[in-house]
């Protein structure tokens, strides 16, 4: 088994940064690619910060990726009744 070293994150992203990633995702009215989401944003902001956004996004069940197009998942009123009413195995 290889052990695979953990970069050091340099900034952590601010609670407006990461709402500001959110909300251009939101409002797009089609699937992004990072680079098109990237060029998107209002404001400019560290590569490795913007990385760890979307991580923190799809972690989070905000976001999925297909391919290389992000999907927006968060607010998806449908989605989230039929998650409750799902039944675990």
């Amino acid at each position: 088994m290889q052990v695979q070293k953990q970069k050091s994150i340099l900034h952590y992203p601010r609670l407006d940064t990461i709402l500001m990633v959110e909300e251009a995702l939101r409002k797009s009215k089609k699937e992004l690619t990072k680079t098109q989401l990237w060029a998107l944003l209002p404001k400019r902001m560290m590569y490795q910060t913007f990385q760890l956004i979307l991580r923190y996004l799809e972690h989070s069940n905000k976001i999925t990726f297909e391919g290389n197009k992000i999907i927006w998942i968060g607010s998806n009123r449908k989605l989230d009744a039929a998650v409750r009413k799902a039944r675990r195995y």
